[in-house]
């Protein structure tokens, strides 16, 4: 796993944003139009092994990543507790697998997801989604041969990553990141 330091990429988004918290819409627009950019696209470095990233200045005070997934890699359930998000797909593809309900944030270890709650989604390069906070997912690779690169955003700056496992309807906390675990 590998992390480098900040890389800004200056958008004209980036200094009409500034002034107000950037929306779900925002954060959209601002992960398709990095995703396109396949300069730096190129020059993330890729880890046979391991997710590498690249922190990215995000418009109006967000949070952002360039992050490559080696085949066969994924995130695991988790949420971005009160952040908004969005992220694209830059080349490669991902699945998304994301819970269509609202969780309690707080309070509890495990719950019984009612049926009817998963959703699946395929991200081809190019496609993406935004997401509202309490967002549940989880983000994977599946390919056995090719890496997958995603742009990611995130408004406020996340204060914390919950991180869940999941046995048929049983969704269970187990664990809550906070930034200097991951920066």
């Amino acid at each position: 796993m590998s992390v480098s330091p900040s890389v800004p990429v200056p958008t004209a988004a980036s200094a009409s944003s500034a002034a107000s918290a950037p929306t779900q819409a925002d954060l959209l627009d601002f992960v398709r139009r990095t995703a396109a950019d396949t300069e730096l696209i190129a020059s993330l470095p890729l880890d046979p092994e391991g997710r590498t990233w690249v922190r990215l200045a995000g418009p109006g005070g967000s949070e952002a990543w360039l992050i490559g997934w080696p085949p066969g890699t994924g995130t695991g359930w988790h949420d971005h507790a009160e952040s908004v998000g969005a992220f694209v797909t830059a080349s490669g593809e991902l699945k998304e697998n994301a819970l269509a309900a609202r969780l309690p944030a707080d309070g509890w270890r495990t719950l019984e997801l009612a049926d009817g709650v998963d959703r699946e989604r395929r991200l081809p390069a190019g496609k993406g989604r935004s997401f509202g906070r309490h967002h549940v997912h989880e983000v994977l690779n599946e390919s056995t041969e090719r890496h997958a690169i995603s742009v990611h955003a995130y408004y406020p700056p996340l204060p914390q990553i919950r991180r869940y496992s999941r046995v048929g309807q049983i969704l269970r906390l187990e664990q809550v990141e906070r930034p200097e675990d991951w920066q």
